[in-house]
């Protein structure tokens, strides 16, 4: 059985995918509402959008919407690597420089140079090997073991 044939059919219409993607974006925010300082949620809520109009067209091989990935990939490293705040607005953010037409820049003008060094390293590590999702969160969580500890 080839691959393909192997991913489930995915056939939710508009409306159902747009209460999808709320659905997921408000599961995040619970699971970082514990780190959450004055200001954070806007930060993310920033994140999500910019992430999310930069990949409105882009579809996973199953057919859902590929915002669905960046967001996925922030509620793993919360709740399951302990990470915070900055490193929910990298997940976030991780596939939009490299298949966007998001820039480093536009990073940086948003969310300063820390941030825009995690999304740049995030960018570097998916481009040294073909990674599916559950490989990316791993890179992820040893890129984020990696960097100076430093308060979230």
């Amino acid at each position: 059985m080839d691959t393909v044939s192997q991913i489930p059919k995915y056939h939710l219409n508009e409306e159902e995918e747009k209460k999808l993607i709320l659905r997921e974006y408000r599961s995040l925010l619970k699971v970082v509402k514990s780190k959450l300082k004055p200001g954070d949620k806007n930060l993310i809520r920033t994140a999500f959008e910019m992430a999310a109009e930069a990949h409105k067209t882009m579809r996973r091989k199953s057919g859902e919407p590929y915002i669905l990935h960046p967001i996925a990939v922030a509620k793993i490293s919360v709740e399951e690597i302990g990470l915070g705040v900055r490193s929910t607005i990298a997940a976030l953010l991780h596939d939009t420089v490299e298949d966007t037409d998001i820039t480093p820049d536009d990073v940086k003008r948003e969310f300063g140079s820390e941030i825009t060094k995690i999304v740049d390293g995030l960018t570097k590590i998916s481009n040294v090997m073909d990674v599916n999702a559950s490989q990316q969160a791993e890179n992820f969580k040893k890129y984020c073991l990696h960097l100076p500890m430093t308060q979230e």
